[in-house]
């Protein structure tokens, strides 16, 4: 039997978009190519804009 998930998920398409910072997984957050932090960088953060999830407000009605 093949798992629900496997039969109807669609891979993400590739972004053509490049950001000019990169993830650390050491220091667990965005870097830029000189190392500082991408929120260090005014420009960056207003060139890249923010993100919001609901999955919180969906799942816990404390929120």
């Amino acid at each position: 039997m093949q798992p629900f998930v496997l039969k109807h998920a669609i891979p993400a398409e590739r972004s053509s978009a490049s950001v000019p910072y990169a993830y650390s997984a050491v220091l667990q957050l965005n870097v830029l190519s000189d190392g500082r932090p991408a929120i260090a960088d005014h420009a960056v953060l207003l060139a890249t804009g923010t993100t919001t999830s609901t999955a919180g407000s969906k799942t816990h009605f404390d929120d």
